[in-house]
């Protein structure tokens, strides 16, 4: 029989899996980013609300722990934010491979969260991830900012996964989920509510906002629902078995399965130069290794 950190690492595939349908569902829906991220997050809340509801979960948390939640949520806003901004700005291949760098991220702000010590292969890693990083920059200088937000994304993906994997000991799942996604739609809120008040009505909440094709209410209900609500929360569960490392090293197939899905769906679209693949399979292998080498070093660390 399976130990309950081996199926959480089972499940946590297919939640990743989901994760890379998402940057699909992020190129295939018509949305700027700032409304599809508010959809996103407003409909993901009223589904995880739901099921707060129907399992009778407990909304009360200490004021710290809500404080925290709340820098969450928006730094989840803001990675979300980023991350379909650099597919509208290059494409879902390049976004999801330089998501990647995620884990380099971490490995950097581990240390300082869980109060360690750096590991000297770490910062070797880091820089053969810069080579990476300095392919792609040359081979794709027409997507340079879509790169840039992608990298950003990946960023706050980092300091997000450090933050739940802290917050998760001491609230359910759905809960966390709830909090962060309920202060990312009304920080957006209120961002668009100013720029409907400076702009007069020609930009934010006006007609053109909420006038949607019926497929983009189709693909955001996936998005909110199946990619959004239900990942988020399995998610963060897995986080009571897995470590942060762990749950950001295996986020990094990602971009495997979504440039897979990616290119079934949109064809030669998501093709790209050859020297692009060598510079992200650079990086997935020195976060793959970066990985081996850190659980090699706990499992040998005496206790």
């Amino acid at each position: 029989m399976l130990n309950d950190k081996l199926k959480s690492y089972l499940f946590f595939h297919v939640i990743v899996l989901i994760w890379g349908f998402t940057a699909v569902l992020g190129a295939l829906i018509s949305l700027d980013a700032i409304p599809l991220v508010w959809y996103r997050m407003l409909s993901a809340c009223g589904f995880i609300l739901i099921w707060i509801l129907w399992k009778r979960k407990s909304l009360k948390l200490p004021p710290k722990k809500l404080k925290l939640l709340i820098i969450a949520g928006l730094v989840i806003a803001l990675h979300w934010l980023t991350f379909f901004g650099a597919i509208k700005e290059a494409n879902v291949s390049i976004t999801l491979a330089l998501l990647s760098t995620g884990a380099f991220f971490t490995s950097i702000l581990e240390p300082i969260f869980y109060k360690r010590k750096f590991v000297w292969y770490e910062v070797f890693f880091g820089l053969i991830v810069m080579l990476g990083l300095y392919i792609i920059f040359n081979v794709e200088t027409e997507h340079y900012l879509g790169i840039v937000l992608a990298l950003i994304s990946a960023f706050l993906s980092a300091v997000f996964t450090l933050m739940n994997g802290k917050l998760v000991k001491h609230a359910a799942p759905s809960v966390i989920s709830f909090y962060e996604l309920l202060t990312g739609a009304v920080a957006i809120s209120i961002y668009l509510i100013i720029k409907t008040w400076i702009t007069g009505g020609e930009s934010g909440f006006n007609s053109e906002f909420f006038n949607l094709q019926s497929s983009d209410w189709l693909y955001l209900f996936i998005l909110s629902s199946i990619c959004t609500a239900f990942a988020f929360i399995a998610a963060v569960a897995v986080m009571k078995h897995l470590s942060p490392y762990t749950v950001m090293l295996t986020t990094n197939l990602e971009p495997v399965y979504g440039i897979i899905l990616a290119f079934l769906i949109f064809g030669n679209k998501e093709q790209m130069h050859p020297q692009f693949y060598y510079g992200t399979l650079i990086i997935l292998s020195t976060v793959v290794l970066n990985g081996y080498l850190k659980t090699k070093r706990k499992i040998n660390k005496p206790s």
